[in-house]
């Protein structure tokens, strides 16, 4: 019996490895064909109908998303907890009108900053393919962080950091 449970530990610890690194492979492959420009936005128009002016000299993640996306909902969290630290801005993609999108939010207790991206146009400017996609600029604007795909609280933290420097 102890040897059957030590096999299928390893098997399903290998299962794991090899669904991260393939997740990272993916991840690091989609992120090659996003917008490596620096970050053109100076303020946007959220759900609520203020205009968020994006900070100078700060580090801003932007994150790219939809209410439709089983993955961006697992991370959706992760956004939250960076947005009470952080200047974060997303963006919620072909996700239905403002008020939908609110209603979401609402029902998750989510309070982070969203721009409606009713038709897709904002996310096509960063040449956004997948969903979700978060991109990190330094406090001069510059890209220097992509991730396609979920990524956790801490590795988002981390980057946030790292860009503020």
């Amino acid at each position: 019996m102890k040897e059957k449970l030590k096999k299928y530990a390893k098997e399903i610890l290998t299962l794991l490895v090899v669904i991260v690194v393939s997740s990272n492979v993916i991840s690091l492959y989609k992120s090659k064909s996003l917008t490596a420009e620096a970050l053109q936005m100076d303020s946007v128009k959220l759900i609520n109908n203020l205009v968020y002016e994006v900070k100078n000299d700060e580090p801003v993640l932007v994150h790219v998303w939809a209410t439709w996306c089983p993955i961006c909902k697992v991370e959706a969290p992760n956004i939250q907890m960076l947005s009470e630290h952080f200047q974060v801005v997303t963006i919620a993609v072909k996700s239905g009108t403002s008020s939908e999108i609110k209603a979401f939010l609402d029902k998750n207790d989510y309070t982070y900053n969203v721009v409606n991206d009713t038709y897709g146009e904002l996310s096509s400017k960063f040449n956004i393919s997948a969903f979700p996609t978060t991109l990190i600029y330094d406090k001069n604007k510059n890209l220097v962080f992509s991730e396609v795909g979920y990524t956790s609280t801490l590795g988002l933290w981390l980057r946030m950091v790292w860009a503020g420097y």
